[in-house]
């Protein structure tokens, strides 16, 4: 059986009352809808308030799932529909574009960093933290176009009905939001073109400096056996087409899921009453 039919089938346990099924079906799409909403958000802590609220909205709209598209498809439909209205993050508050990322990536490359061993999980920070940003230089529907269509890998069919548009215009949108990052990465990341001076070994120092990388607060990178493997998935990107560097950069990303947001996921199950076509909050979650 396929994971998408295990979850049409949790999908349709969980409506018919069996909790074991919506604990089950939740937490496998956690991750799911954390990595689109801190993708779309970038800020960690917006990615968490944005995951439980949208995991709510699945939770209590079982019952208006009718099986019509995938339940992948529809949950993503509820995410995509919420993270276009959420609030302003701390990038889109300070107009975030490609260009004045460039003129950010300029200030404070060092020309002989040093690569030591133990800095594997902070340039993995950094890496993580970068690109994340870098989407953040697309408007929301591009952005999020992208992230369906090219992170995602999903077929244009299934993305048009996730975004509730037509495939044709679909297509013209992660066309036009892939040309820009493409152009951007060409240009700029030394990993994509080993010709561009920005390299994250020598902006490591500055970003500690500056406080996007904390050692003793991370919050992309997920642990040090898979920061080390990072030259190995950087030459991988390197054998591939140039059009294709960018999302398989993208793709070898692994989201660090918070604990918090998990136990927090934990404590949320807690509050609903299931009933026969769903789940129901209770007084103490609709006061929440």
């Amino acid at each position: 059986m396929s994971v998408l039919d295990e979850l049409q089938q949790l999908a349709e346990r969980a409506r018919a009352g069996s909790r074991p099924a919506l604990e089950d079906l939740t937490s496998r799409i956690l991750p799911k809808v954390y990595g689109l909403s801190l993708r779309m958000l970038w800020d960690v802590e917006d990615a968490h308030d944005a995951t439980q609220e949208i995991l709510i909205r699945v939770i209590t709209n079982l019952s208006t799932f009718r099986g019509e598209c995938a339940f992948l498809t529809w949950v993503y439909r509820v995410a995509a529909n919420y993270l276009l209205t959420f609030r302003k993050t701390r990038l889109e508050e300070q107009r975030m574009s490609f260009s004045l990322f460039s003129e950010d990536l300029a200030q404070g490359l060092e020309d002989k960093a040093a690569r030591e061993p133990q800095s594997a999980l902070l340039l993995e920070e950094l890496r993580i933290g970068c690109t994340m940003a870098m989407l953040s230089c697309l408007d929301r529907p591009h952005r999020l176009a992208y992230i369906v269509g090219e992170i995602f890998a999903l077929g244009h069919q299934q993305a048009a009905e996730i975004l509730e548009i037509n495939p044709g215009a679909f297509r013209k949108r992660l066309s036009r939001a892939r040309g820009k990052i493409v152009e951007f990465m060409r240009a700029q990341c030394g990993i994509v073109n080993e010709a561009n001076r920005c390299r994250c070994h020598r902006r490591l120092t500055t970003a500690r400096q500056n406080g996007r990388v904390n050692p003793a607060a991370l919050r992309f990178a997920r642990d040090e056996e898979t920061a080390r493997q990072f030259p190995i998935v950087a030459a991988e990107v390197r054998r591939l087409e140039d059009t294709q560097r960018a999302a398989a950069l993208y793709q070898a990303q692994y989201e660090r899921i918070p604990g918090e947001l998990v136990r927090a996921l934990r404590q949320l199950l807690a509050r609903f009453e299931l009933t026969d076509g769903g789940a129901r909050a209770t007084e103490t979650e609709i006061k929440r």
